[in-house]
Parts: C-alpha cells; structure tokens; sequence
C-alpha cells in the first residue's frame, strides 16, 4: 500500500491523511528546535539571569522529567486501548497543543527562576504526552512502504523553514512566530475532533479504517521486537549517541559568533538559503536510502557524515591557529553544509524508525522510549553539558576534538559490532553444517 497509488483515482482520505501526519510532525519538531532548544536557554540567560551552568541544570531537568512523562504516557496509551484509538489521539493533541499554545505565550514574560522552574515541569508534561501520541498517528495515517519518504519529507520542511526564515534566535521572536503559527492548528484540531462536521466525521472514519489495512512496521516482521530485545534497544543505544554528537557540537558551534554567522545567522540570504536546500537534498537522499537499505548501513553513513565534518572544523581550526593568513576570508561555507547532511539524514530516520518498530498496540510504549531517550534524554543531556564545558573555559578546539572523538567512537563501535556479529554467524552456520 502507497499513497502514490491513491493519485491516478484521487483517493483524497489517505492523501489528506499524509499530508495531516506531515504537517503535525514538522510544525512539533519546528517547535522544538528552535523555541524549546534555542529558546529556553536565551530567556534563562538573558532574562532570568541564571548563569549557564543553572540552566543548564534546569535543561537536564526539562530532558529527565519530559522523559518520564512520555514513557508513562506512551504505556498508559497502549494498556487503555488509546494506540489503537484515531479520534482519541486526536483529542489528547489538541490539549497538548492548546497548553503548549499558552506555554508559549508565558515564557517571555518569565523574569524568575520559581517560574522558570514552574514552565520547565508544565512543558515537560505537554512534551511527555505528545510524543507517544504525535508519532503514534504514522500507524493510522503513513503505509509502511511509505514512511522513509514522508520522514524525508518532514526533515526538509522544518529545517528549510528553520533555516531560510531569518529569525533573530530570542525567546520573545520565538514565541510570535509559534503563537501565530499554533493558533490555526488548534482551530484545525478542534474542528477535526468536533464531531459536528459531516465530511470531517467521513474522512476520520475512512482513516480510522485505513490504520487496519497498515499493518504492523518494517522492522516488526515476521514478530516485532520486545521492548527488553536487542533487536529494539540497539537502534535506541545509536540513536541516543547520533543525537547527543550534534546537540553537543552543535550548541557550542552556535555559540561562536565566526562561525555561526558564516552559516546559519550568516547576514546573507544566499548564505542561509544555500544550507537550507542542501538539508532538504539530504533529506530526499536519506529517505531513499531507509526505504532501500538497513538501519545499519543508515547508522553507519550518519556517524561517518559527523566524524567527517567535525574532523573538516577542526582542522580549520587548527589551520587558522598556525596560519592566521589563511583564515581572513572566513571559515569555510563546506563546514555547515556537511553538518546539514548529516543532520538530514538522522532526523529522517529518528521520524521513520520508532513507528517501524512497533505494532498499533504497542506504538506509544516504543515511541515514547525511542523518542525520551533517544531524543529529547539525548539532546537536553547533551545541551547541559555543552553548557557546562562553556562555562568552565573550555576552547572551541578542545570541545570540538571530543565531539569528534565521540562520533568517530560511536562509528568504530558499530563497524566492530556488525564485523563481530558476522563472525559468530559464520561461525555458527560451521558449527551447525
């Protein structure tokens, strides 16, 4: 089942419901890059005037409760039945968005650490819960054949935004642009979950059908995974690493003004516009190559993308440091368009995977975990100590050499872990022959 194949008859119910799953799923990971990441730790700095090893004590808060909250929601979906319930993820969306919504207008105005504290556990909750439940709507809207494409199409819509729009990254411009973006999708929800519109009521019942014919994801056939297996931790494990790599280069990248504003704060629009659509070619490549190819050879291609381009900063680094001559024309445009390919291609199998491994009865449990730990545990950890290491002193080379030395690790690691696991099945085909 594709949902090109709903063209040639105009179909309209499994296209709309596409489009839905694509539309939720970019404007939440917009959210959460940019106002939730890049703006809590403006308005703890700036407004608060919390030091940075405050917030980020309070940002590996936000990571440990968030991940509590997902994981006891994601359980609580799959014993109740609410998995496997259409209409009702959709009323426990609009809620989370609707308080999120009012999150969002609150923040600027915070000028206490009590209150920060306070926006920190309420947005902890609403994140918990909408996880398990926004990733759970693959099973009742996105055919499995289908599901590395509108990953990649989610990847390429919210990081060409994230990076051709030219926002200035403060909490107060944040929350104008989510406010006004958040506001027709509660409107869209609330008339979808109304129940007083009779098309409306005639697409969600087409769709409610659709989830039965999806079946189960790519990675749980012939049986899915447990949730104590190494066949479902093992891409969690790598996962966790991929995201804790960026966040943890990424973050202190940012906050060096060469090097940001030669690439995505660049004062060139062709500058920004340039990264922008080399995220979304990664994007399209990575989604023809989850459809194509294993998790593996997927993994192996992220590490390797971030070893290389954390290997290209610091060396220039290191160029520039001995050879100041040769750095006065900037630091090289290559640089960010590798990492925005590897970026690309991890964030479209973070979208594809956790759906893939599970069943529609256990889709909030493995989403929640997927995405608690692997996500939101990985970033938020990754970001406090990004935030640490800035504060005690450490030079961008120094910080940079362990990103690099970590992602070369983490790609060591799986090469030697795919090589071993081909030894004993070799060894055991002897064995047995």
């Amino acid at each position: 089942m594709r949902v090109t194949d709903h063209l040639p008859a105009w179909d309209w119910p499994p296209l709309l419901g596409t489009l839905l799953f694509v539309a939720l799923m970019t404007a939440g990971y917009y959210y959460n890059v940019t106002f939730v990441q890049l703006g809590l730790i403006d308005l703890g700095t700036r407004l608060v005037g919390l030091t940075e090893t405050r917030v980020s004590l309070w940002m590996a808060g936000l990571a440990l409760l968030t991940l509590v909250a997902a994981v006891g929601f994601g359980v609580a979906m799959d014993r109740r039945g609410w998995s496997r319930a259409f209409r009702t993820k959709l009323r426990i969306l609009l809620a989370v968005v609707t308080v999120q919504f009012v999150l969002t207008l609150w923040a600027p105005t915070i000028r206490s650490e009590a209150a920060f504290g306070a926006w920190i556990v309420a947005a902890s909750v609403a994140l918990g819960v909408g996880f398990p439940t926004s990733f759970s709507l693959a099973l009742d809207l996105v055919p499995v054949p289908d599901r590395g494409y509108v990953a990649a199409a989610i990847t390429a819509l919210t990081y060409f935004a994230a990076n051709a729009l030219p926002l200035e990254w403060s909490i107060g411009v944040f929350s104008r642009v989510m406010a006004v973006a958040m506001l027709p999708g509660i409107l869209a929800l609330a008339v979808l979950v109304s129940g007083s519109v009779a098309r409306v009521e005639s697409l969600l019942d087409c769709l409610s059908e659709q989830s039965k014919t999806i079946g189960p994801g790519r990675f749980c056939r012939p049986t899915p995974p447990g949730t104590r297996s190494l066949a479902f931790w093992w891409p969690v494990v790598l996962m966790f690493g991929v995201f804790f790599v960026d966040s943890l280069g990424f973050l202190r990248i940012i906050e060096t003004p060469t090097l940001v504003l030669a690439s995505w704060q660049s004062p060139e629009l062709s500058t920004r516009l340039l990264i922008a659509v080399v995220h979304v070619i990664g994007a399209v490549m990575a989604g023809v190559l989850y459809v194509n190819f294993d998790l593996r050879g997927l993994f192996l291609a992220v590490f390797g993308l971030f070893a290389l381009t954390h290997v290209m900063y610091t060396s220039d680094l290191r160029v520039a440091g001995l050879f100041p001559a040769l750095a006065r024309n900037g630091p090289s445009i290559l640089n960010p368009l590798f990492y925005a390919v590897a970026v690309s291609f991890y964030t479209t199998l973070n979208f594809a995977l956790w759906p893939d491994l599970s069943t529609s009865a256990t889709v909030g449990t493995r989403s929640a975990i997927g995405i608690g730990v692997a996500g939101w545990l990985a970033t938020f950890l990754s970001t406090a100590v990004a935030l640490y290491l800035d504060h005690a002193e450490y030079t961008l080379l120094s910080h940079l050499n362990l990103v690099n030395a970590l992602a070369l690790l983490l790609l060591f690691g799986l090469l030697v872990g795919i090589y071993g696991r081909r030894m004993v099945r070799l060894a055991r085909a002897e064995v047995a022959g």
